[in-house]
């Protein structure tokens, strides 16, 4: 059986769309609330391996927090990004998808999905 973990939002459009197509395909998965429990400093650090090529990938950009932070993300470090997504789980681009413990999908987009997963 395949391990997903998906830390999610209740009130995020696009976190409901990517559980309603695991739950269509019978995928069992682990579903997190990102605000009470953002992922810990491990996945980050693997989201931003993966994500490295664009750091601002990693963050929820269109969200009122990112907003009002008014930040230069390339400026910043890898501990201080990891610091600033622990700090606010609203910061972090979502769905987060973790899959198998050594793959992270940030956002939902039923094309990576289904090349991930079938």
């Amino acid at each position: 059986m395949k391990k997903i973990i998906l830390y999610s939002y209740l009130k995020c459009s696009t976190c409901r769309k990517a559980v309603k197509w695991l739950e269509s395909k019978d995928f069992e998965f682990k579903l997190i609330d990102i605000v009470k429990e953002p992922p810990p400093v491990h996945y980050l650090n693997l989201a931003y391996e993966q994500y490295s090529d664009d750091k601002k990938r990693i963050f929820n950009t269109r969200g009122k927090v990112f907003k009002t932070l008014n930040l230069d993300i390339y400026g910043l470090s890898r501990e201080e990004i990891i610091q600033l997504l622990l700090s606010d789980g609203k910061l972090i681009k979502r769905p987060f998808l973790i899959y198998e413990e050594e793959k992270v999908i940030l956002g939902f987009n039923e094309i990576e999905y289904v090349n991930q997963f079938i």
